[in-house]
């Protein structure tokens, strides 16, 4: 091969065609793959593909959705269903759109090694997984989602690659050891020579959004990219992917995993931020997890009143620069002024229950009425909400965190690894073995019990919370400022209410374990109740509300146990 510019060589083979397999052998020596590799059909060890690049777009008129519009649904390819592939989520799509659900997000789908993986150990990250199908088959499901009218989210890993098959140190300077990440070798983003390594995960992100229509981008753990450039990688990623959403006249977005509370992720290119569309809020999840769950351990010792899912619902960020207990230090800074809309937030996710010992969903952990309650939570907030897979029937598999490596060396160290990171919690039990394949089995959703009594309603309720939100104006207007929040922490209720125009409604929310009184903050005029979980409609004990209320400022309320009602302001004048 002949080198040319900025350390790159090439050379011109004659004869090759789609399905031919390469590799490269590098100062006369080791074999490897591709680091650029569109797919590996042999795996992380063998020959690179080349791929044809033909397919059979029909979504000329798909221009993607706004980000207001977004209601996610994060699955895991290997565990969706028995097949674990991409061909199987297709059939599933008609029902996920009746659910209400616009946005399904994948689980990163780079190459790992083995068939069984999150998908965070991806080594070659060009390339889609061999056990999925390939880049054919997520060409397709792509195509299927637009069609209706559902976009994709890709989850991708720009902070690390996995430790077997990792040989993109050989072809150049990725890899810096000036730093270090929790999962590996740190990448070179701000060192000699980065600009081409920035560049390469660069033109990544293009790949995905323009070679497969992909329509959003979450970038895994960004607090883990440490660049001290003064452009820094991640705002030159982000300026890039929305030139090329401009090119394509199409909306792309790009979502940041963030743990650091730092509004400068959000916050636009041209006022010194990273200009991500939106991040995932953690403070979020916590507030509400351990309301509903009493736990206290890990990082959730910095929650734990009805006042911090108050500050959620209310800003965004809880630690906002106050001090935390688990980190010892002062955390984050305030994210008051940032839209509603740049926040993602749930009550499940792949991260908050898979890592988990036992990777137990909250079905397993709360009562029914629980249930329906931080769904409604979720659903009726003003942020864009997510779900986890199964979570909108109550699913009970775990989901475990489980591999598939060759070497017993690493597969091992990955064991010991898992059973140290619980050591900061107080759950009893052994580690399931990440690397066998039992673990992975037990992860896999059981999908038939959507259509069972029990599940049946939860999932119903979750339809009907989303109908809500998409319909009600006051509800689909994501805004902070016409939102108003009180926590009532003697009673554990939290009252919101909310408004666009002339349409307002209430909301209270219950974390009660009985039947409270409460004289709820009721704004003048005359309300008609929506929706309350306690209805025998979703299964609950039975509605103690009117369906229609008068009020002055006040009105006295009995709320049943683990409960949310709406009630809507009626435009109607009283006689």
């Amino acid at each position: 091969m002949n080198r040319g510019a900025s350390g790159y060589y090439q050379a011109l083979v004659e004869g090759v065609e789609p399905g031919g397999r390469y590799l490269y052998q590098l100062d006369g020596a080791a074999l490897r793959p591709d680091p650029a590799s569109r797919f590996q059909p042999e795996g992380v060890h063998g020959p690179s593909q080349i791929v044809c690049a033909d397919f059979s777009w029909d979504d000329t008129s798909w221009f993607g959705l706004p980000l207001n519009r977004y209601v996610f649904y994060e699955l895991h390819v290997g565990t969706y269903s028995r097949e674990g592939n991409f061909d199987a989520i297709v059939p599933r799509l008609a029902e996920l759109k009746s659910l209400g659900v616009t946005a399904i997000e994948l689980m990163p789908v780079a190459q790992f090694s083995g068939n069984r993986n999150w998908g965070y150990d991806g080594v070659f990250p060009f390339a889609v997984q061999n056990s999925y199908g390939g880049p054919a088959a997520l060409k397709a499901l792509v195509r299927a989602c637009h069609q209706q009218g559902i976009a994709v989210v890709l989850d991708v890993v720009y902070n690390h690659l996995g430790p077997e098959g990792n040989y993109l140190g050989e072809f150049g300077p990725y890899f810096t050891d000036r730093y270090r990440t929790p999962w590996g070798m740190a990448l070179n983003f701000d060192g000699p020579d980065s600009d081409e390594v920035r560049r390469f995960f660069v033109e990544n992100a293009l790949y995905w959004v323009t070679d497969f229509h992909i329509d959003a981008l979450r970038l895994d753990a960004i607090h883990a990219i440490v660049d001290h450039s003064a452009q820094p990688f991640l705002q030159e990623l982000t300026a890039a992917v929305h030139q090329r959403a401009a090119e394509l006249n199409r909306h792309i977005c790009v979502i940041a995993e963030s743990d650091l509370n730092d509004v400068r992720v959000i916050q636009p290119c041209h006022s010194g931020g990273y200009g991500f569309d939106a991040q995932w809020n953690d403070n979020f999840h916590h507030a509400l997890h351990t309301l509903l769950t009493g736990e206290r351990e890990g990082y959730y010792q910095d929650f734990g009143q009805l006042r911090h899912l108050a500050k959620a619902y209310a800003e965004g960020f809880v630690y906002s620069g106050e001090h935390s207990s688990f980190r010892r230090r002062r955390h984050g800074s305030s994210s008051r002024t940032i839209p509603a809309e740049r926040f993602v937030v749930c009550a499940q996710n792949h991260d908050q229950i898979g890592n988990r010992m036992l990777g137990d969903r909250l079905s397993t952990l709360i009562c029914f009425e629980a249930l329906k309650l931080a769904a409604g939570v979720v659903v009726l907030s003003p942020y864009l909400p997510l779900l986890f897979m199964g979570e909108e029937y109550g699913e009970s598999a775990p989901f475990l965190y489980f591999t598939s490596h060759s070497d017993a060396a690493l597969a091992e160290a990955v064991r010991r690894g898992r059973r140290e990171e619980f050591s900061g919690f107080a759950w009893q039990g052994e580690v399931p073995d990440p690397q066998d394949e039992v673990t992975f089995l037990r992860s896999k959703i059981n999908y038939e019990l959507k259509d069972t009594a029990g599940h049946r309603t939860l999932l119903d309720f979750y339809r009907e919370l989303i109908r809500l939100r998409g319909t009600n104006p006051a509800l689909a207007y994501l805004s902070k400022e016409d939102t108003d929040v009180i926590a009532l922490e003697n009673k554990k209720t939290l009252f919101v209410r909310r408004r666009c125009g002339e349409c307002e409604v209430f909301v209270a929310f219950s974390f009660a374990d009985s039947v409270i009184a409460v004289d709820a903050p009721v704004p003048p005029g005359r309300w008609q109740r929506l929706l309350d979980s306690s209805d025998e409609q979703w299964k609950g004990d039975g509605s103690l509300l009117a369906l229609k209320l008068s009020s002055e400022g006040e009105v006295g309320l009995q709320l049943n146990r683990k409960s949310v009602v709406i009630y809507e302001k009626s435009l109607e004048q009283p006689i």
